[in-house]
């Protein structure tokens, strides 16, 4: 296995120790049916794994295109653990802060994932590819910020730095997750619509060439031969 591919692999192995860290099973939830350790370095913990994982995401690509070691296995293990990646995290987030993160909002963006996989696929069977959109490169920043944000809120509604400095710097981590969450939301439904705008644009294409090749072939009306066209010939 190439290093691409085992960085890709590596992201998926992140995700059931992320499951296991923020879960009830944790062995240092503090007890009592408390969750996090008690200074939130629990949530620190996921919150950077989650970090890790989504830098792995551009980094696998990256080296793979650079290197020259895209491979069947790297297409198809790359999707899939964007898509279990994400898929995880915000059903982890629904009975982690559920304030925060509710059904419909997972639902929303787990659909929305094999929506657009289920478009890709139709387009490769079709014998053309829907790139990525910039709207949909700022999906995924916005889902990285949101997971996080959603993970530490679940542990501080805000943080103050620098108290020292006239009176610190307050920063509404509760807020900022919440508004993440929602914007995330927004701009996945119209990443969506993105995406299936450009699928029935080139769907529609392609189909427009199949016709035109269909008729094209139908047109072309088989050659007489010599012997057809001159029975004199035949002895």
């Amino acid at each position: 296995m190439n290093l691409p591919n085992s960085i890709t692999m590596s992201r998926i192995a992140c995700l059931p120790l992320l499951i296991w860290i923020l879960s009830p099973a944790f062995p240092f939830t503090g007890g009592h049916g408390a969750t996090g350790l008690r200074g939130g370095e629990q949530e620190i913990i996921a919150s950077v794994i989650f970090i890790l994982a989504a830098i792995t995401d551009g980094l696998d690509g990256y080296l793979a295109r650079r290197r020259k070691q895209i491979t069947t296995m790297g297409i198809l293990l790359d999707p899939l653990a964007d898509k279990l990646m994400i898929t995880a995290a915000y059903i982890i987030l629904v009975a982690y802060t559920p304030a925060i993160v509710k059904p419909w909002i997972a639902i929303l963006v787990i659909g929305r994932e094999f929506l657009v996989s289920g478009l890709r696929s139709i387009a490769a069977t079709e014998g053309f590819t829907i790139e990525a959109s910039e709207i949909g490169k700022l999906k995924t920043v916005i889902q990285i910020v949101s997971v996080v944000a959603a993970i530490l809120a679940h542990r501080w509604k805000y943080w103050l730095w620098f108290p020292s400095v006239g009176g610190g710097y307050v920063v509404g981590v509760h807020f900022i997750a919440v508004t993440a969450i929602y914007w995330m939301t927004i701009v996945s439904i119209i990443s969506a619509i993105d995406y299936f705008i450009g699928f029935w644009r080139k769907i529609d294409h392609a189909s427009d060439k199949r016709r035109k090749r269909r008729s094209f072939v139908l047109s072309r009306k088989p050659k007489p031969s010599p012997a057809a066209e001159h029975p004199s010939r035949i002895s």
